[in-house]
């Protein structure tokens, strides 16, 4: 997976057509689109760089506020590893390298089925990051988003991630 999405609960069909019409457009015919047993939540696996979807998403909004209806939020997500504490603070620790050392982050846990503990997470990655942390403006977010006995991890920006209720907001502003 290098997207996950989600959506209102039970709209899970209408969501996976939505995001194969519009992944089509930007030139992935065949995405890999999978319901997760969690409602409201899919993952996709796209040949296109999951940042540009986001970029490309933004950027049809204005022209098409109406073209998204069900896909409310987008996460790209960079390196996908098992749900452990080694595994997750190694690939953050591999991403985190792109951040330059007076950059300020926040670590962000979005936990589904999982009982992980997200205190332990947090403490084994800020432990070994110098940075500066910001909990309300972050440069940075080190994102884990751990999917029952798989975590996608990525490390963006804050306006890396698609929200349908933000960006139509940004649009009457």
């Amino acid at each position: 997976m290098n997207l996950i999405i989600t959506c209102a609960r039970h709209l899970e069909p209408e969501t996976t057509d939505e995001l194969s019409a519009v992944l089509a457009q930007f030139g992935d015919e065949n995405p890999e689109i999978s319901r997760t047993s969690m409602s409201g939540v899919l993952t996709a696996k796209t040949k296109l760089v999951p940042f540009e979807v986001i970029k490309n998403i933004r950027e049809k909004i204005v022209d098409e506020p109406w073209s998204i209806r069900y896909c409310l939020r987008i996460i790209p997500i960079e390196q996908v590893v098992d749900t452990n504490l080694e595994e997750i603070s190694t690939q953050v620790f591999s991403l985190m390298k792109k951040v330059n050392e007076k950059e300020s982050y926040r670590i962000t846990i979005e936990k589904r089925n999982s009982d992980i503990s997200s205190t332990e997470i947090i403490s084994k990655i800020a432990d070994n990051i110098t940075n500066k942390v910001s909990l309300e403006k972050p440069d940075w977010i080190a994102l884990i988003e751990i999917l029952g006995n798989k975590t996608g991890v990525s490390v963006l920006k804050s306006d890396d991630i698609f929200s349908l209720e933000i960006s139509k907001r940004e649009l009457l502003e």
